[in-house]
């Protein structure tokens, strides 16, 4: 019986990460735009719409189905996200104008990612013991990192051999397919289940006094770190969601260079190391300790960017943007089930990712806007500096009582 779960477990687990593959797609949308730019002639801001929808739609449908998904089941929410995702790809093949992109891969697209962002990582955890939930947190979210190292290289191979419009095409039914078949893989533990722990006498004592119980969202909405970890989550994200959307053409305008696809993979190589480092670090310093190191990092990296004026120096600045920004993601999820519980994780993690879409709005966009009117990034590096700067000095109003806790290695086992 005990291989048995354990078998299940690791098969929950690395399907979780595959479907987060599926929706690490949204992070080659620099190569994407600049196809557009290129060949439909579309303004930055009308190529970056779709995108900055995408974010939109992830978020909104990602707090829908974050409560079927603790009702119904991943296995239930995880199929829509495919069917979403696969179709709103293969939708956007058709699609010549920024409004119809804007509906296709903006909310149909977006709403299947958010969807099966949702969907993957609850699951994942359930499995496995307290004490290992920062490093499943960590493999599940690296899923979505390390699609762009597969995904950037195939789609520009794709663009230059049949152009943007069948490269959406072939890569939406790719995805369709593969995440049904993921998407089958998933499920939650058995009612009364409890994670085997590899020391669970001695968890038990040394459970630290006022560990998190299981709060609803309403009882969450009603605490002080709520806000303190949406706020973080918003302005800190807005940087590395910058990078990801104008990579590419970052590479070009910068230093001159037209392999700002290279920038992208390489983006997303890091992107998958933080998400997986991050968690396993935080589980031995603590989020809330980790998330001031990162902070503090990406700001550092944020001010000197606009100096970066050779491809190694910028390979160099996107590399870390990647790491920094991809350990926040394997962090929030954990300080979610650290501080809410693990029963209510998907509807409690998605309304503070809230805060993600929020970003995706400020990091893009004001690129965007920044760049068609002065036709330079450095502003927009100025700005996601200074919101890092507000996020490190956040990180200094949690009590001490929320970063002990935050800390602790040990917890009472989770609740299927």
């Amino acid at each position: 019986m005990k291989e048995k779960s354990k078998t299940r477990a690791l098969t929950v687990l690395w399907a979780a990460a595959g479907l987060n593959f599926l929706t690490g797609i949204l992070y080659i949308w620099s190569i994407l735009s600049k196809a557009l730019i290129t060949d439909f002639h579309w303004s930055s801001k009308e190529a970056s719409l779709p995108y900055t929808m995408a974010t939109i739609s992830f978020v909104i449908f990602m707090m829908i189905f974050g409560r079927l998904q603790d009702t119904k089941g991943p296995r239930f929410t995880a199929t829509f996200s495919a069917t979403l995702m696969g179709v709103g790809l293969i939708l956007s093949g058709f699609a010549t104008n920024p409004l119809l992109m804007l509906i296709s891969f903006g909310v149909l697209t977006g709403a299947g990612i958010g969807i099966g962002s949702i969907s993957t990582m609850p699951p994942a955890v359930k499995w496995f013991p307290p004490e290992k939930k920062g490093f499943v947190t960590g493999i599940v979210v690296a899923g979505v990192g390390a699609s762009s190292i597969f995904f950037a290289p195939v789609t520009n191979v794709l663009l230059n051999a049949v152009g943007v419009s069948r490269s959406f095409i072939i890569n939406g039914v790719a995805v369709l397919l593969l995440g049904l078949i993921f998407a089958s893989l998933l499920r939650n533990p058995p009612a009364g289940y409890i994670a085997p722990s590899q020391s669970r006498t001695e968890k038990k004592q040394q459970t630290p006094v006022g560990f998190a119980k299981d709060l609803t969202t309403k009882d969450m909405l009603k605490t002080a770190n709520f806000y303190k970890l949406w706020l973080m989550l918003a302005f800190s994200s807005s940087a590395g969601l910058m990078m990801i959307g104008h990579a590419a053409n970052i590479a070009r305008i910068q230093v001159n260079w037209e392999g700002g696809y290279l920038l992208v993979a390489l983006l997303a190589i890091f992107n998958a190391l933080g998400r997986f480092l991050g968690g396993t670090v935080s589980d031995r310093i603590g989020r809330i300790n980790l998330m001031r190191i990162i902070f503090s990092l990406q700001a550092i990296n944020m001010l000197l960017f606009g100096s970066y004026q050779s491809v190694a120096m910028l390979a160099f600045g996107v590399s870390l943007a990647g790491l920094n920004y991809g350990a926040t993601f394997s962090v929030y999820p954990a300080t979610v089930v650290d501080f809410y519980g693990v029963k209510n994780v998907g509807a409690n993690y998605s309304v503070l990712f809230t805060g993600w879409g929020v970003a995706g709005i400020i990091g893009p966009m004001t690129a965007a806007a920044i760049f068609d009117a002065t036709q330079s990034y450095n502003s927009a590096y100025l700005v996601a500096f200074g919101l890092l700067v507000v996020s490190i000095l956040i990180t200094f109003t949690f009590s001490r009582k929320s970063i002990e806790l935050n800390t602790q290695l040990k917890g009472r086992m989770f609740k299927s």
